[in-house]
């Protein structure tokens, strides 16, 4: 997903590109008048609810988005002010709220926030994001079940090496490791079972590049809202 990824540089890190979250902070965010901006966290958004409109999202009271985040698609990682915020998911355009939940933000971390589930239902999904530089010539990637009904899974690709299992709906799993510079075809599977759920094929996992899989839709639709697996690039290094 390309509209979701945030660009390291191998040299200096997670910590340095960004710099917002450098321990120097204080170094490099001097402006002429030696103004120095506040520590900050680090947010990424996805929407992952079927039945969903297009969505804004607010750390209220500010919205982070510049165009409205559809079903499948979502926001890079974006800074907020640490401490405790509401997250809240609008119908874009308007003051409908979807869903909203109250989240914990920490200086020099970064979050992933998912909106999941469908009317009436939704929930509001939050996640700390342990990111590090994968080892040279490696990926990293994780599994994110987000639909509500479609059990507890596993994610193995088309050679059976298993990267998560046993997820169910709202658990994340931790980042694995994998031969970076490899096309893959990602199985989502049912739990303990070769029952694939969804796919996603021709995958190129680059080297130095950190991954999140996501399950999302409902296992007994069969149309745009049926099971569907993404994935998003949440950094690089380069």
């Amino acid at each position: 997903m390309k509209t979701v990824q945030q660009k390291l540089t191998r040299r200096a890190g997670i910590i340095g590109m960004v710099c917002l979250l450098a321990t120097t902070l204080s170094s490099c965010l001097k402006d002429h008048n030696n103004y120095v901006q506040p520590p900050v966290a680090l947010v990424s958004v996805i929407n992952a609810s079927p039945d969903s409109d297009p969505v804004d999202f607010y750390l209220e009271p500010n919205r982070a988005n510049n165009f409205p985040i559809r079903y499948g698609h979502g926001i890079d990682y974006i800074n907020a002010y640490p401490g405790k915020r509401t997250a809240t998911f609008y119908v874009s355009g308007t003051k409908q709220k979807v869903a909203d939940d109250t989240i914990t933000l920490v200086a020099k971390k970064l979050y992933s926030v998912y909106l999941a589930n469908t009317a009436g239902k939704r929930d509001v999904i939050f996640v700390a994001d342990s990111i590090i530089q994968p080892a040279a010539g490696m990926a990293s990637i994780r599994l994110a079940n987000l639909s509500a009904d479609a059990g507890t899974v596993d994610l193995v690709t088309s050679k059976d090496s298993v990267l998560a299992s046993n997820k169910a709906y709202k658990q994340v799993s931790d980042f694995v490791t994998i031969k970076g510079n490899v096309t893959y075809t990602l199985n989502i599977r049912q739990k303990g079972t070769t029952t694939v759920l969804a796919s996603l094929t021709n995958v190129n996992l680059r080297a130095g590049s950190v991954y999140t899989v996501w399950l999302q839709g409902i296992k007994a639709a069969t149309d745009d809202k049926k099971l569907s697996a993404d994935i998003q690039t949440n950094v690089y290094y380069y």
